[in-house]
């Protein structure tokens, strides 16, 4: 009978999902470079690490939109995207939103039309009507309903957050 000795190089038993890695983005037209773990949120990673904590957690799956960021060019929901997926990506939060001390004609339009209430939607509505207006810059109502279907707002019934949208094109 012939007994074999394995030997182990214990580093090789953990799973690579529980390693950090370096992963190097774009964000808010900065280029940064952080050691997470790849299955950490994105999220998290935003508030924890890079403490920008404009970006809120809602739900937690993907449904209220309070986490929304812009990753290359496209509205996602920051909770469900594992930072590994952002490795080389351009991303835009709340803070990048505005330019220098000048605050975007949607965010002025949240504060002047009463659009931001508690603050925890205020954020992904904020990227979602600035994504809207981007793409469509004078929207039916229609559209901007459409446009921003995929953020939650428990405060209110969504026609001050609509009044500002509309407000901020008309400037």
């Amino acid at each position: 009978m012939i007994h074999r000795i394995l030997l182990v190089n214990h580093e090789n038993l953990v799973n690579p999902v529980q390693r950090l890695m370096h992963i190097t983005f774009n964000i808010n037209s900065e280029s940064r470079t952080v050691d997470v773990f790849p299955m950490a949120r994105l999220l998290d990673v935003l508030r924890e690490q890079l403490h920008l904590t404009g970006t809120k957690e809602g739900c937690g799956e993907g449904e209220c939109g309070a986490c929304s960021v812009v990753l290359d060019g496209q509205i996602v929901n920051s909770c469900l995207v594992p930072v590994a997926q952002v490795n080389g990506s351009e991303i835009k939060t709340i803070e990048g939103v505005a330019h220098q001390d000048q605050l975007h004609t949607v965010q002025q339009a949240f504060i002047d039309h009463g659009g931001a209430q508690c603050g925890i939607c205020t954020p992904g509505m904020v990227l979602a009507a600035v994504d809207l207006l981007e793409r469509n810059p004078q929207p039916s109502e229609a559209e901007i309903r459409n446009g921003l279907a995929g953020n939650l707002c428990r405060c209110t019934g969504y026609m001050k957050i609509f009044e500002s949208v509309v407000r901020a094109y008309q400037k």
